[in-house]
């Protein structure tokens, strides 16, 4: 039995907020560290020293934490009763049980381009709902704009002082594919053979779920994920890239799906049009 929710677009104006102040959150340490929200793009010693490290070997900071503190308690006051798996909650222990519909969370997706300085971090919020992301909105403090959607023909991209526009993947291009790839995970042996098939223009590296929110605002095409990635990294990216006509597919050509054991994905390709 599905777990009485409300409509994913009642949500979603909440549920942005509740992103855009965790994103605040974020940015006050980030400006501490570099001086400037723009941030250097190279980062510094100083900023890796201070971050700990997880059992998988992936950073945590301050503000991962800032911004998981803003966001969980808003979360369970929204929908109570809704389990939420967030990745620093996670990594410490606590995995609730979670039923039909349930949100994940990334409450700073790049932790790594954080302490790099570049801005290519986010923060990721999804409702999942029957293993599918029916919600999600992916939030980008610098230079503040939050890719959001709930449900097909829903995505928007919000810029701040600007009305929301709505978005959508665009068709392949006849002079070739944009293809993004992480900078972190980058086997480049394994992505020149999954593109063979491919006409491929160029490949661009980019950082966080920004990747999949380029796609679906129609400004690249492919994302090939051929390395480890959880649950909450991409549930609201996807999200975003499904409203937007685009789609997030297994090696077997099955739909990507939530709430699998541990929360691990497996190796995923998404494509726009």
């Amino acid at each position: 039995m599905t777990t009485d929710v409300p409509p994913p677009a009642r949500l979603l104006g909440a549920v942005r907020a509740i992103a855009e102040k965790a994103g605040r959150a974020i940015l006050e340490v980030y400006r501490r560290r570099t001086g400037t929200e723009a941030g250097g793009g190279t980062g510094d010693a100083g900023a890796w020293a201070t971050a700990t490290w997880k059992a998988d070997g992936s950073p945590v900071t301050a503000a991962d934490k800032a911004a998981e503190a803003a966001i969980l308690p808003a979360l369970r006051q929204l929908t109570p009763g809704i389990p939420v798996v967030s990745e620093e909650a996670f990594a410490a222990g606590d995995i609730p049980a979670v039923a039909d519909s349930f949100w994940l969370v990334d409450p700073l997706d790049g932790t790594k381009e954080f302490l790099r300085g570049n801005g290519e971090f986010t923060v990721n919020i999804a409702l999942i709902r029957d293993s599918t992301p029916v919600l999600g909105v992916v939030h980008v403090p610098v230079g503040g704009a939050t890719y959001a959607a709930a449900g097909p023909g829903t995505a928007v991209l919000g810029l701040p002082g600007q009305p929301d526009a709505a978005i959508a993947v665009r068709p392949p291009p006849a002079e070739g594919l944009t293809v993004l790839h992480s900078r972190s995970h980058a086997d480049l042996e394994a992505l020149a053979r999954c593109l063979e098939r491919h006409a491929v223009r160029e490949k661009l590296v980019l950082g966080s779920s920004l990747k999949f929110c380029r796609i679906a605002e129609g400004v690249a095409d492919l994302y090939p994920r051929l390395g480890g990635t959880m649950e909450w990294d991409t549930a609201a990216g996807h999200a975003v890239l499904a409203a937007a006509g685009g789609r997030v597919e297994m090696p077997d050509g099955k739909p990507l799906t939530y709430g699998k054991a541990g929360f691990a994905n497996p190796h995923f390709l998404a494509r726009g049009g």
